[in-house]
């Protein structure tokens, strides 16, 4: 099935890259962009859930950033993820209030309305279908506080196409999905939300970067000169985007939805 193909990756890549944030995603500057969009909304004394923890990486980064979060858990299907998650914790001696379990977006197990904050980071993209992504979002709110907010960092159809765009007139290959993901499309998931009568906001925080690091970077230097993520070039957009923003370029986007009382 195609759940356990996904699950299968996930589980080999705790198995391999154990703490490291290549178990979650080889571009560590998007993953520190992430951490940053979604820290923001932290607040103290809040209760957060992240769901699709993996190693827990983003997570520490996030306790060790917002200090005086009154919780916080992480759950993610990959049963390894969540060893390695628990290993980390206690090597770092946190308390009781961080707490890492297996779970599963589609069918959170924790009652209505539990937490302040509800976020995912490249979580429903690997689902399989929209139907099933569907759930996962609709779970995602079931368990936030009336008032509370939801972030969705996710992994868009449409930049996705505008940057090909872009590369097509250079004669560069395409940017494509991985098999174990199914991107979101922007405009189906804004008509699901509106319809349920959600209000929301478009953090559009990767486009300079992603126009950067996915397109430029190819037409002023040998790529093969600067390989992997952690390179200067990336570094330099990772610094703009910092400052600005904008385009429609970024793959990676936060959703953020405030759950009506």
């Amino acid at each position: 099935m195609p759940q356990d193909f996904i699950r299968e990756y996930w589980e080999n890549q705790a198995r391999v890259h154990k703490d490291s944030h290549v178990a979650s995603w080889g571009d560590n500057f998007m993953i520190d962009l992430e951490i940053e969009t979604i820290g923001a909304h932290l607040q103290e004394g809040a209760h957060v859930l992240d769901v699709g923890c993996a190693n827990g990486y983003s997570a520490f980064q996030q306790i060790e950033r917002r200090k005086g979060l009154a919780s916080l858990t992480g759950v993610d299907f990959a049963e390894n993820m969540v060893l390695q998650a628990n290993a980390a914790k206690e090597t770092r001696g946190l308390g009781d209030n961080i707490r890492f379990a297996v779970g599963d977006v589609r069918s959170l197990d924790f009652e209505d309305n539990a937490f302040d904050l509800v976020y995912t980071s490249r979580v429903l993209i690997n689902l399989p279908s929209w139907q099933e992504q569907q759930t996962g979002i609709e779970e995602c709110l079931r368990v936030t506080k009336p008032g509370g907010k939801v972030i969705f960092s996710e992994a868009f159809w449409e930049p996705l196409m505008l940057l090909n765009a872009i590369r097509l007139l250079r004669q560069l290959p395409p940017l494509v999905e991985h098999d174990f993901n199914r991107y979101l499309k922007k405009s189906v998931l804004e008509e699901f939300l509106r319809a349920r009568n959600l209000d929301f906001s478009v953090d559009e925080f990767s486009s300079v970067y992603y126009l950067g690091s996915r397109f430029l970077r190819e037409l002023v230097t040998i790529p093969a000169d600067y390989p992997g993520f952690s390179n200067p070039i990336n570094r330099i957009f990772f610094e703009i985007e910092r400052e600005f923003s904008g385009g429609g370029f970024g793959v990676q986007q936060a959703y953020v939805i405030v759950k009506g009382k």
